[in-house]
């Protein structure tokens, strides 16, 4: 594995060749400003408006976690889910289409490694973005007093479901030589994973009377990515959410180094 971290780097370095990394990080910053102040200024009308009417439960049940800092990086989860796919979309595309993919398969590299740097190298990319998210929350440590605990769990389900999904886009990637196709894939993947499962599977035995259905619709809730981030934001940190992540992020990675090792026996 001691190639990983040169395969990163240049991997990482690569983002910033192509104008790519510049719209994701400008539209990622601009989309969390946007929503920050949104949840901000709703928050503010809230509490105004049941002080006016003098609703002393109601403000006592309010606090800057809950009505805040858990809205806005739930909406960032969303606009992640829709920005990674182009991040990830030529980690092994690019190569197949220029050609430097045989280069690297008969080169001393193991697939484990070449595989693990262009992980590497795009997790750390949305660890960039999960640090610019993190960013506005920290704002209200210097004007409030939000829990330090539930933030930072919110802040690291942000950072796990990203990596869980640079992994998918990592598989995605591996099956084409075509950009775009890789980010369709990724994108379709990463939509099915993160909210749709649990809705399709509840809308493929609805009214079908089967004595399965509400155990396998739980399954398909554990399975999807939202289910699991759900807990963290809420300032829930539990094993069970931790495992589900490294299960995740292991079995893509699996994926796509199944597919670019029988490219190399082709």
């Amino acid at each position: 594995m001691r190639h990983v971290a040169a395969i990163a780097g240049r991997e990482f370095r690569s983002f910033f060749v192509s104008p790519v990394a510049f719209v994701v990080l400008t539209l990622w910053s601009v989309l969390a400003g946007t929503f920050f102040l949104s949840t901000l200024f709703d928050f503010q009308q809230r509490v105004l408006l049941a002080q006016q009417f003098q609703q002393v439960d109601q403000l006592a049940q309010m606090n800057l976690n809950d009505s805040l800092v858990s809205p806005f990086l739930g909406a960032m989860w969303f606009v992640m889910l829709f920005l990674l796919p182009a991040v990830t979309m030529g980690l092994f595309a690019n190569d197949k289409a220029n050609g430097t993919d045989e280069l690297l398969l008969t080169s001393p590299l193991t697939v484990w490694e070449i595989v693990f740097g262009k992980f590497a190298a795009a997790a750390g990319f949305a660890l960039v973005m999960v640090a610019i998210a993190a960013f506005y929350p920290g704002l209200l440590f210097y004007f409030g007093e939000p829990d330090v605990g539930k933030t930072l769990a919110g802040l690291l389900g942000l950072m796990l479901v990203s990596f869980a999904y640079v992994a998918v886009g990592a598989f995605a990637s591996s099956l084409t030589q075509n950009q775009l196709i890789a980010f369709i894939v990724g994108l379709v993947l990463i939509l099915v994973m993160g909210v749709m499962l649990p809705f399709l599977v509840d809308i493929a035995f609805s009214g079908a009377g089967v004595p399965a259905a509400d155990a396998i619709g739980g399954l398909m809730r554990w399975v999807a990515t939202g289910y699991h981030f759900e807990h963290l934001i809420s300032g829930e940190i539990d094993t069970a959410d931790l495992a589900y992540f490294v299960v995740a992020i292991g079995v893509f990675l699996t994926l796509s180094k199944a597919v670019v090792e029988s490219s190399r026996w082709r």
